[in-house]
């Protein structure tokens, strides 16, 4: 097979995701690789269709074959398994959840500690916690 000019050969992708009533935060990491990187925040309106849509058109243009969901220990664990059972069936993709606990406010912490200002930080901390649910998800899982 020879590449084209403009051409070049992706890498299957893993979407993480921190799903929030508000904001959802993705993420995207190559499958060989342990580098892990925050995508986008999506808000959340009251067209669950339109999110869902948003979501598998990010899947298809980064080719992802997996979908990681921060499931945290209470709260919005109902919400979050009916979220991940649309997005299985809008995307056809398997859907895993990993345990997840207050990644939010890491992210917070760790981009403050990195200097990022506190208007970039707010714009960013969901996908950035995204990035943190699915680093530990390929740590856990030695992908």
């Amino acid at each position: 097979m020879s590449l084209t000019k403009g051409s070049y050969f992706k890498m299957p992708k893993v979407l993480g995701i921190d799903f929030g009533l508000k904001k959802i935060g993705l993420a995207i990491a190559d499958m060989d690789s342990e580098l892990v990187m925050p995508l986008e925040t999506i808000a959340v309106k009251r067209d669950k269709q339109n999110l869902l849509r948003k979501i598998d058109n990010v899947c298809k243009k980064e080719q992802v074959v997996k979908i990681i969901i921060g499931l945290p220990e209470s709260g919005l664990t109902k919400q979050i398994r009916n979220f991940g059972e649309e997005m299985k069936k809008m995307t056809d993709l398997p859907v895993f959840y990993h345990p997840e606990t207050l990644t939010t406010k890491d992210a917070l912490v760790k981009m403050r500690e990195a200097g990022i200002r506190k208007k970039a930080r707010r714009k960013k901390e969901d996908a950035v916690a995204a990035a943190l649910i699915l680093q530990n998800w390929l740590t856990t899982n030695n992908v």
